[in-house]
């Protein structure tokens, strides 16, 4: 059965392809960002053996090999701006087709690949079926891409080791945040934090219950960067013991906008620094926090949104 643990696989073929371009790449060779690349690589390819321990210990070295002055961005795009801008009136509306693939093969993956089974068994993990198709869409995208803008088979590897060059240690982020989130799960925060609202809050309000719930989601993530960080923190405090079982509410209702209550957090904050703080640099924006600043009135209507939203919907 095809599962997440060959999306990892893939995955991770990919940062080792990145690290090995690293190395070999004329004039260019950052051990430091062949070396993280690789060690990223064998956490997605050898994750369950290397253990907990052995995990921590990985965990470590990519931030001591992130810490070492940074890692080094490409000094140069392969092609000049000149020579991107021909390509693009060359192809013209022809290169949408690849990046469209992306979300068509995706849904239609997610709804068939639930029901695609063989011997009565399912040939994909149902409950990740959505990243399966994902990753099937990555492949499909680049098998149209390739001969229709006639490229040569490295040329994807090559710009994708540029692109994460660029973005650096941010890339991993999210990871690192959602691995913290549970840690602070498991250690008990959600509960501190349930018990802090349940005491400022009237015991018997669903809105101050959603309310707590979305603006808590939205400030967490404020805070840590990252709204599944944020989740299984929010969710263990205050969704779960509030919304659905005192008042309620469904479940998939209250997680579902409650990730969204939690995304417009992200949009606001500097700790989010892959999304907010690297384009501003790859853009060469004068204002670091350009981006937040261009964002905040979306996220703070979003966020009035989804809290309407969760009060209307989670009790149908």
């Amino acid at each position: 059965m095809i599962g997440l643990h060959e999306v990892y696989d893939l995955a991770g073929l990919m940062f080792a392809a990145y690290a090995v371009l690293g190395v070999l790449g004329a004039g260019q060779r950052r051990w430091k960002n062949s070396a993280f690349w690789a060690l990223l690589a064998l956490s997605f390819l050898a994750g369950d053996a290397l253990g907990d321990f052995g995990n921590g210990l990985l965990v470590l070295a990519l931030v001591l090999l992130a810490s070492l002055g940074g890692l080094k961005p490409p000094t140069s795009a392969n092609t000049s701006d000149a020579q991107r801008l021909s390509s693009a009136r060359r192809w013209g509306d022809r290169l949408f087709v690849p990046a469209l693939m992306l979300p068509l093969v995706t849904v239609l993956g997610t709804i068939l690949f639930k029901k695609l089974a063989a011997a009565g068994h399912p040939i994909v993990d149902p409950a990740q079926a959505t990243l399966v198709s994902l990753a099937l869409a990555v492949i499909v995208s680049l098998s149209i891409a390739l001969p229709l803008l006639r490229q040569p088979w490295a040329s994807p590897l090559q710009e994708g080791r540029r692109l994460i060059d660029s973005v650096g240690w941010a890339a991993v982020l999210p990871q690192m945040l959602a691995a913290l989130g549970a840690v602070f799960a498991m250690a008990g925060v959600g509960q501190v934090v349930g018990d802090l609202a349940s005491r400022a809050m009237p015991a018997d309000s669903r809105l101050a219950a959603v309310v707590a719930y979305t603006l808590g989601m939205a400030a967490f993530t404020l805070v840590m960067g990252n709204a599944f960080a944020a989740f299984p923190v929010m969710t263990a405090g205050i969704g779960l013991p509030l919304i659905v079982q005192r008042f309620g509410g469904d479940p998939a209702i209250m997680a579902a906008i409650g990730m969204l209550s939690g995304f417009c957090g992200t949009l606001m904050t500097p700790m989010a620094a892959n999304f907010n703080l690297v384009p501003a640099a790859l853009l060469e924006l004068p204002d670091r926090n350009a981006v937040i600043k261009a964002q905040l009135p979306t996220a703070l209507l979003l966020l009035a949104f989804n809290t309407v939203a969760m009060y209307v919907l989670v009790w149908r």
